[in-house]
């Protein structure tokens, strides 16, 4: 039977409570939000903490979805079910309906958070992708004060992030432009399954021209990836066919999958030039129907 190794636990009360542990406890400490990424390592003691603190109660504190003129707030403890039944967030960046309708299955939805997807870290996991494809900033306290770090500083490898012992990701920042809208693309062995394949878009119109696009990728690299190259290729150039065909070629180029259970490299160098085409297209439709 599969247990964890034993430890102490401990209910956090505030996001300062929780702080505090982490100071006292250090790197044996680890935050258990939804738990559907931790347990399962714990169980297979891929991860061994000697403490858990449990931050469930501050969902009060650090779950909402915040539309502001510039910008939308989410707190790093809103619920995979919040982020789906979001129609604000879903108006402005239709990605994330998009990512957690394939999302595992309504048990996980119901008490996975945002903040848990990103700190896991996972190569394959969506809403690291979608982030990054939204240009979304991430906020880490400490008893000292706040630091905002892109999604690419916030990201340092796989199963690694910017989050010191002693800090906590309290918030995702996305900023708000006119003229655009998103879209996400995955491919599955199974619904719910982590993903063979997946690609984000967003891309930004005026009169008919794009003046900004991103492409994140998952579970075709070390971690998730941006393409800048994209961007570089997709400013200032009317959309086209052959706009998305090129787009989707350099990201096929850009990634670095390898041969597993799920498909071989070449297989997914296929589904990232695939991938990336249609959710370009369906970013642009999207955009232009908001005009």
């Amino acid at each position: 039977m599969q247990v964890p190794a034993p430890l102490e636990y401990e209910r956090a009360t505030s996001v300062d409570h929780a702080i505090g542990l982490l100071e006292r406890l250090g790197g044996s400490a680890r935050i258990l939000a939804g738990g559907h990424s931790l347990l399962p390592m714990m169980k297979l003691r891929l991860a061994s903490p000697e403490y858990l603190i449990d931050i469930n109660e501050l969902h009060a504190e650090l779950g909402y979805i915040r539309v502001e003129p510039t910008r939308i707030r989410i707190g790093a403890m809103t619920r995979h079910r919040e982020l789906l039944e979001s129609d604000e967030l879903a108006e402005s960046f239709p990605i994330f309906r998009d990512a957690e309708k394939v999302i595992a299955d309504p048990i996980v939805r119901n008490r996975g958070t945002l903040g848990g997807s990103l700190c896991q870290a996972d190569p394959s996991e969506d809403l690291s992708a979608v982030c990054t494809t939204v240009a979304a900033e991430c906020v880490i306290r400490s008893s000292s004060g706040e630091r905002v770090v892109t999604m690419e500083e916030f990201h340092r490898g796989p199963y690694e992030t910017a989050v010191g012992d002693a800090e906590m990701l309290t918030e995702i920042r996305v900023p708000l432009r006119p003229g655009g809208s998103s879209a996400y693309e995955k491919v599955e062995r199974r619904a719910g399954d982590w993903a063979i394949v997946s690609a984000g878009a967003a891309v930004w119109l005026d009169n008919g021209v794009i003046t900004d696009a991103r492409v994140g990728l998952a579970a075709v690299g070390p971690n998730t990836t941006g393409i800048p190259a994209v961007s570089e290729l997709m400013r200032g150039n009317p959309p086209s066919e052959e706009l998305y065909e090129r787009a989707g070629a350099i990201a096929a180029e850009s990634c670095t999958p390898v041969t597993d259970q799920r498909g071989s490299a070449d297989y997914k160098r296929h589904l990232v030039a695939e991938l990336t085409k249609r959710a370009l297209r369906r970013s642009v439709a999207r955009a232009n129907e908001r005009v």
